[in-house]
């Protein structure tokens, strides 16, 4: 595979080394208009200046405070990795200050680096759980200690704020932590003191990155040697902590999602960076392996409220999916990085189905609260647990990863969204601005998700010819592009492997015009998937639909049964959730027994006609719900 440089390479969470074996790179991407710009300016003008209120409210601030000696006092907080937040918040800070400058939110990030730097302890290490509760026990518990994961959230934050700003500070904490940590740990024969990992990935992929920014080999090798002994028992061999078999190995996701998914993301940086085809199959490998048999619909991952696992092959339950907010982002990190490694088109499929769906679901319309799960479904008469797994939006959480982690991605959004390479340029995701990359540019006019028409104009260009390719995404069954007087649709466009790939030698105002047909489809799972046999769901374009209670007045929605013969319509609904729009369907209200049964089971045989009045359902996209008032809410619906 050819390498591929990059004269100005674009500021973002990822950007590959000059000698990276990667078969595209990101493109520069502004976002002006449209569904994305509004989610991050409410991310901008709400969500982040919220922050450090937060985090001063939940004792973050204050551990460090006081680790810095300048006040007295001991640790706040239930957990020892709370440190994250406040790293995590000032990524989506420094991300969002590269986008467009705030002078209060500069003082803010410039205040919370200026505490982190006078928390760190001479030699580099800093974790205020440690250094205020578990004074002389460094290292001692990398099972649940958090400390490497602290870290990396550290250097995450470093080189954010670097690429940003331009500024050192932050970087230089993280440099003094990482060449720490690169002298204290190291293979067996190394002569460095311990031979371990972290139970929650994160330091990997941080120090690829660290590596990336400053150039400094031995941040790569680090990483690399942290990736190669997960699955050697040194965290007692459980799969919880991806420590059950070597990466290299393995042929399932399993365990913690999120820590997998961390994991994995890091293989990805590997395997680009050292054109390592072993670690490069088994990241392509286990990427199928999780995306047959343990995606949800709405690209949520993690089956199991215990332990935040994965689950089985087709485990994938409605109202028990965990569906961690931050596994969706991890799953979009990963994603990333594979389309970037190999060129293929369905990792950003896949990137598309999680951001519209199981991430934005995460944060409500108005940035203000958040979900920790989410769910395909809340059953009626829901008895709400409360804390970090309720299925009500919370205003922050005793486990906080969440909200600063949406924080970070919305703010950093513009760097999934498009790539280049030798031959030209990519769009991955259609959203309204401008992309640009080795002096081609084109700006894009779109209202997706809720009508299919993009229109991209070419704005900058080369003196000769090159490729312009869009992604048709995997729902996508009709379509028509026009390319000055030609014009195509799905059966003789020059589509190849999802990408619809136009060369020409481009002059400044040429434009495409593709138009993607929307109709709203009914979706059937695999039968394997037990939770939802017998059961369909609604989606529209990348929209994944549900049901809520306050939309199906007369009663709650265990009784509705779909009629998936009666066409599905649409409409838009400026008035509803911000403006959106809604599929109208079709279905039956099943009626009660009124026999006095106390038996909820018959025998076995067709299902009966469906018994009840035939009613109108309004389905809202999915990453609306819990907006309004608390209810009942389901993805998959019984079908008559």
């Amino acid at each position: 595979m050819p390498r591929i440089t990059s004269a100005a390479p674009p500021l973002g969470p990822v950007r590959l080394g000059p000698a990276a074996r990667a078969a595209l790179r990101p493109a520069t991407t502004t976002v002006d208009a449209g569904f994305w710009h509004t989610r991050r300016e409410v991310n901008a003008r709400v969500s982040l200046p919220q922050g450090p209120g937060l985090l001063e409210s939940a004792g973050n601030l204050h551990n460090l405070r006081v680790a810095a000696g300048a006040v007295e006092g001991e640790f706040q907080g239930a957990y020892p990795f709370v440190d994250t937040d406040v790293y995590k918040w000032l990524e989506a800070a420094s991300w969002q200050l590269a986008h467009q400058p705030d002078a209060e939110l500069e003082s803010a990030v410039d205040r919370i680096i200026a505490l982190v730097a006078a928390a760190q302890q001479p030699d580099g290490y800093l974790n205020t759980w440690f250094q205020l509760r578990e004074a002389g026990a460094r290292y001692q518990d990398l099972r649940w200690g958090h400390e490497l994961y602290c870290a990396g959230h550290l250097i995450q934050a470093a080189v954010a704020h670097r690429r940003a700003t331009g500024r050192p500070e932050l970087l230089a904490v993280a440099v003094k932590f990482a060449d720490h940590l690169g002298q204290v740990f190291g293979p067996p024969g190394s002569g460095r003191p311990i031979d371990g990992i972290d139970g929650h990935p994160e330091i990997e992929t941080a120090l690829v990155e660290l590596y990336r920014e400053t150039g400094d080999r031995h941040h790569l090798d680090l990483a690399g040697y942290f990736v190669d002994r997960h699955g050697h028992g040194l965290l007692g061999g459980e799969a919880y902590c991806q420590d059950r078999v070597p990466v290299r190995e393995a042929t399932d996701v399993e365990g913690h999602a999120v820590r997998q998914l961390y994991l994995l993301a890091a293989v990805a940086d590997l395997a680009t960076e050292t054109d390592d085809p072993r670690l490069r199959s088994a990241a392509e490998r286990l990427w199928r392996a999780m995306t047959a048999a343990k995606t949800h619909l709405t690209g949520g991952l993690g089956a199991h409220h215990d332990q935040e696992d994965f689950g089985d092959p087709y485990e994938l339950p409605n109202e028990r999916a965990y569906c961690e907010t931050c596994a969706a982002i991890a799953s979009v990190q990963w994603s990333w990085r594979m389309a970037l490694l190999t060129g293929e088109a369905r990792y950003s499929d896949l990137i598309e189905r999680t951001l519209y769906n199981g991430f934005l679901a995460g944060v409500s319309l108005d940035g203000e609260r958040w979900l920790y799960v989410n769910p395909l479904q809340v059953r009626d008469g829901h008895t709400d647990p409360g804390g970090d797994q309720s299925a009500r939006r919370t205003r922050w959480f005793r486990c906080a990863c969440c909200p600063p982690n949406v924080m970070r991605l919305l703010a950093s959004l513009e760097h999934y969204l498009a790539s280049g390479d030798e031959q030209g340029l990519q769009i991955h995701q259609f959203t309204t601005g401008r992309h640009s990359h080795g002096g081609m540019s084109v700006r894009a006019e779109t209202d997706y998700p809720w009508h299919g028409t993009l229109t991209l104009t070419v704005e900058d260009t080369p003196d000769r010819p090159w490729t312009l390719s869009l992604r048709v995404p995997q729902w996508c069954r009709e379509f028509r592009v026009r390319v000055g007087e030609l014009s195509y649709d799905e059966t003789d466009a020059p589509v190849e492997d999802g990408w619809l790939r136009l060369e020409r030698a481009w002059a400044p105002g040429d434009s495409v015009v593709l138009e993607l047909a929307l109709e709203p489809r009914l979706t059937a799972a695999d039968p394997r998937v037990d939770a939802v046999r017998g059961c369909a769901a609604i989606e529209r374009g990348p929209l994944v639909y549900c049901l809520e209670q306050v939309d199906t007045p007369g009663g709650g929605l265990d009784d509705i049964v779909l009629d998936p013969t009666r066409p599905l319509a649409v409409k838009h609904r400026p008035d509803l959730l911000g403006g959106v729009t809604t599929v109208v369907a079709a279905g039956y209200r099943r009626s009660r027994a009124e026999d006095g049964s106390w038996w909820p089971y018959r025998a076995a045989g067709p299902d009966p006609a469906p018994a009840g009045d035939l009613v109108e359902l309004t389905a809202i996209p999915y990453h609306a719900w819990a907006n309004r008032q608390d209810g009942s809410m389901r993805v998959w619906l019984p079908t008559s």
